[in-house]
């Protein structure tokens, strides 16, 4: 069979499928962008950690969905109203105890928001693997997580000052809020009681 390359109709049908091809190609690049902003507009800084980690945005995206497939995969639950008024009460008692002992405060922040990612149903692991699960559904609050659980770590040495470990006491007080699953701070709910 040959083909007259010199013949209307093969020439019109080789600038379609050249044409189809291109298209093809724009709109696999485009949704692979899209894919890319979803993902980067979801994890905010993680995003960024992930690919600086991993080196290729390919890899850091697979290491995302990962991370959106393992917690899909756990049973997150929300608090009971019992549970969520326990863990209030526990939280103001570890708050109040900041004025005297600020480090063991801090501690005890970071114990009673491991606590409460487990009673949610995030499993018990390294520092490490709990910021990446709580990644996927709060991902602004991880760097504060890391802030906080970097500053508890000093404080373990007593190697830190008590700004940070007001700042690490602010930093869990926000993730821990974010956890218990309301919208409304325990300072507001205190101001309305």
């Amino acid at each position: 069979m040959n083909i007259d390359f010199s013949n209307p109709a093969v020439i019109f049908g080789a600038v379609v499928l050249v044409v189809l091809i291109v298209v093809a190609i724009a709109i696999f690049v485009l949704q692979r962008k899209k894919k890319s902003e979803a993902l980067r507009g979801r994890f905010g800084p993680e995003y960024d950690l992930a690919l600086r980690e991993s080196g290729s945005a390919r890899k850091a995206e697979e290491l995302l969905h990962a991370r959106v497939r393992r917690v899909d995969g756990l049973k997150i639950r929300e608090l009971t109203v019992v549970e969520r008024d326990r863990y209030v009460a526990e939280w103001e008692k570890v708050q109040s105890r900041f004025i005297d002992h600020p480090r063991g405060a801090v501690t005890d922040a970071d114990e009673l928001v491991n606590s409460l990612l487990e009673v949610r149903g995030y499993p018990v692991g390294s520092f490490d693997q709990r910021a990446a699960d709580i990644s996927v559904h709060h991902s602004t609050l991880v760097g504060p997580y890391r802030t906080a659980n970097k500053i508890t770590t000093l404080a373990g040495r007593n190697e830190a000052t008590t700004e940070e470990l007001r700042t690490a006491m602010i930093q869990y007080r926000t993730l821990f809020d974010a956890l218990l699953g309301t919208t409304t701070s325990i300072e507001q709910r205190r101001e309305v009681a």
